[in-house]
């Protein structure tokens, strides 16, 4: 219990400061300390739903969150994420893996990818959106991460949305993706409720002390900080996957 609580005020921190989701962090700290890959993801959905729901609150009490534009997009991802107890179950540790390495792959190349933002926003598509949170909760949630590492990219580089606009859409979506990949994990039986709700309680104690930090160090060094936690995270992982084992 006092190792979750630990491990939960770090996650929460470090996402917190990084301002990126708690999956990013806290699958590879779970698997360095011995978890295996699948019930580190039920971990990681369970933290990712209460900070989620929590941080969606906030954001809604400040005019920051949407609901109607966001609907669309989150009842995709609902349905997707639906899907991911079974994928889990059916789909090997290492191939879960590639998909995670994917991802922040992908996170790092957006550091050297400049969007421009686009001066007239086109008008909302809630049939791509919807087939989008589709995809997005389909993968996003099986590897324990929320999804906004994919939806930022395809939402303002393929769809030109602005980034104020994706970044709302996207906190509605991690709430449906994370309810839904919670449920559809504990059916599957990949949650372990204790740890995964005592890391999850512990976060928000850390996301509170890693937010407060975030607005205190400059920008340039915090991308800089952010890039190198993606390119040690990525051979961290590919190390841990696929060189030493579990």
């Amino acid at each position: 219990m006092i190792t979750a609580i630990i491990i939960g005020i770090f996650v929460g921190f470090f996402s917190g400061f990084l301002g990126i989701g708690g999956g990013t962090v806290l699958v590879p700290v779970l698997l360095f300390l011995g978890f295996g890959f699948k019930e580190a993801v039920g971990i990681s959905v369970t933290q990712m739903m209460m900070s989620s729901i929590y941080g969606s609150y906030l954001n809604y009490k400040k005019g920051l969150l949407k609901i109607k534009n966001g609907l669309s997009l989150a009842v995709g991802g609902a349905i997707g994420a639906a899907l991911s107890g079974l994928i889990v179950k059916y789909t090997s540790k290492d191939i879960l893996g590639a998909i995670f390495l994917t991802l922040v792959f992908i996170a790092i190349i957006r550091f050297f990818v400049t969007v421009k933002e686009p001066h007239d926003e086109p008008p909302i598509d809630n049939k791509k959106l919807f087939f989008i949170g589709l995809f997005v909760g389909a993968i996003a949630i099986s590897v324990g991460v929320g999804g906004a590492i994919l939806i930022t990219p395809i939402l303002v580089g393929f769809l030109k949305y602005k980034l104020k606009t994706t970044v709302s859409l996207s906190l509605f979506f991690v709430v449906f993706s994370s309810v839904s990949g919670f449920i559809s994990q504990s059916l599957a039986g990949h949650i372990n409720y204790l740890e995964g709700f005592s890391i999850g309680i512990a976060s928000l104690i850390g996301t509170y002390f890693g937010v407060k930090l975030y607005h205190k160090v400059d920008t340039k060094i915090h991308k800089k900080i952010l890039l190198a936690w993606y390119i040690f995270i990525f051979f961290a992982m590919i190390y841990k996957l696929y060189f030493q084992g579990n």
